[in-house]
């Protein structure tokens, strides 16, 4: 550690540095020392946005993916709601079959028919 300087060792250490260097020498040697204090001053800056940009990148992701749940939870919602819907029949129980499909639930190959059993009725 350094000893407590006072006034007299600082004035003794400035006439030191003016001998050394020169009085021509020492606005170019401010200046450069001025510089490099703003450049560590904007990269420690820079550090310390990268922290937080990766914590806000964490909370973002999390968010994100709370979204995505909540999203699937209301497709499935939705799903539920339209099945339900389409499966009454108007109070009979029996599940309504899709269009074009057989009774047993496959679908027709070919052309297609509105109703299965109307067609071999008619042909």
């Amino acid at each position: 550690m350094l000893p407590n300087l006072g006034g007299g060792e600082w004035m003794i250490i400035l006439v030191v540095v003016l001998l050394l260097f020169g009085s021509a020498k020492l606005p170019q040697l401010a200046r450069s020392l001025g510089k490099s204090a703003r450049i560590l001053k904007a990269e420690t800056k820079g550090l310390r946005d990268d922290e937080d940009e990766t914590t806000d990148a964490g909370k973002q992701a999390k968010a994100q993916a709370e979204a995505r749940d909540q999203a699937a939870k209301l497709r499935e919602e939705a799903a539920r709601l339209e099945r339900e819907a389409t499966g009454d029949t108007g109070g009979t129980g029996a599940p309504q079959r899709p269009r074009g499909a057989l009774a047993s639930g496959e679908p027709i190959q070919g052309i297609p028919v509105p109703d299965p059993g109307q067609a071999r009725k008619s042909g």
